[in-house]
């Protein structure tokens, strides 16, 4: 009986022993088998950008430079809906609101700012002095001139573009290829930059051009037009409008003092000819904007815009616009060599 209860003893024992170990081997098995989650990695999200666009007023020109800016980003991965968000705004010509209108691209934080013409290009160099947002500027006549950059190649701070400058002497010359001209009327804003400097260069070229005098008629808004233009009635003999903004705006009232009083109007805008001037010798603004979306994707790239040249169009690219039906209204026909050579005639 001792014997069987020591035996009975040392079973139990074992038994309790042997009980621990197989609990204890269960318990690292729940361990082994709990679910545990691991960190799902989340797909990168690409960068989203806002660009802001601000453009003096509403003309073809200009437009169509916005649109090759957009299209050309397109093109470079930048686009609209997908990882690009434009802001575009436009102040009509007002000043005041196209300083407002730098000061919210700013206060928005936007990634990148499109300028086109000269004023607007000023007002965002100057909201965006103590910030680092790039600016691209289009259709500015003299960029230096303006205060915009510091050179041409070196254009330095935050700014560079593409200018829409044109060679004064070939764009008369155009105008003397249609008629003679002794006196020869400009109209345009004196609170324009680019304006200024374009009429400054056309009194330069204009006695190797055979022209006796330049006579000026300023004006301070779009709604100057009129009375400017009938101010140079019987003291010209033709009148030439550069890229002013002002005036291009204000345009069909220059167009009217010139068909009622037999005066031919020239211009610099190749949309203008669609508008009733003569001719034109001009860029494509389109291509304009191109180039412009080139620089900002290069920036958006992460390239300094202080060290990407600011750039002029090929002006061996320029285009011939005529009217001769708007010739035919102010008095005037259009040589049949300069329609051999016109890129195109429009006849309204």
């Amino acid at each position: 009986m001792k014997k069987l209860a020591i035996t009975m003893f040392i079973v139990l024992v074992i038994g309790f022993v042997l009980g621990l170990g197989l609990t204890g081997c269960g318990s690292n098995n729940e361990e082994e088998t709990i679910p545990t989650t691991q960190p799902t990695a989340q797909p990168t999200q690409a960068k989203q950008y806002t660009i802001g666009i601000t453009q003096i007023v509403t003309h073809p020109a200009l437009d169509a430079n916005k649109q090759g800016f957009k299209d050309e980003l397109a093109k470079l991965g930048f686009v609209e809906g997908q990882n690009v968000k434009y802001l575009d705004k436009n102040p009509e010509g007002d000043m005041s609101l196209a300083a407002t209108i730098a000061q919210q691209f700013v206060s928005q934080g936007v990634d990148l700012i499109l300028s086109i013409a000269t004023p607007t290009s000023q007002a965002c160099v100057a909201a965006t002095k103590s910030t680092h947002i790039p600016i691209v500027f289009g259709s500015v006549t003299d960029p230096v001139a303006a205060g915009l950059i510091t050179s041409w190649d070196h254009p330095g701070g935050n700014v560079t573009g593409v200018s829409d400058w044109l060679e004064i002497p070939t764009q008369i010359q155009m105008a003397l290829n249609i008629m003679p001209i002794k006196k020869i009327g400009v109209v345009y804003n004196a609170g324009e930059t680019n304006s200024v400097t374009q009429v400054a260069q056309l009194k330069t070229a204009a006695p190797a051009l055979g022209i006796g005098s330049v006579v000026e008629a300023t004006v301070a808004t779009s709604a100057d037009v009129m009375t400017s233009a009938q101010s140079l009635v019987g003291r010209i003999d033709a009148i030439w409008v550069g890229t002013d903004n002002t005036v291009v705006s204000g345009f069909e009232a220059l167009v009217k003092v010139c068909e009622d009083n037999h005066i031919p109007l020239f211009a610099s805008d190749t949309a203008s000819v669609e508008r009733g001037a003569v001719a034109a010798l001009g860029l494509d603004y389109y291509q304009v904007g191109v180039k412009c979306g080139d620089i900002a994707a290069k920036i958006l790239n992460g390239e300094n815009p202080a060290n990407i040249p600011a750039e002029k169009m090929n002006l061996t690219d320029l285009q011939l616009y005529v009217n001769p039906t708007a010739a035919q209204r102010m008095g005037i026909t259009i040589p049949q060599t300069v329609l051999d050579t016109a890129y195109k005639i429009i006849n309204k």
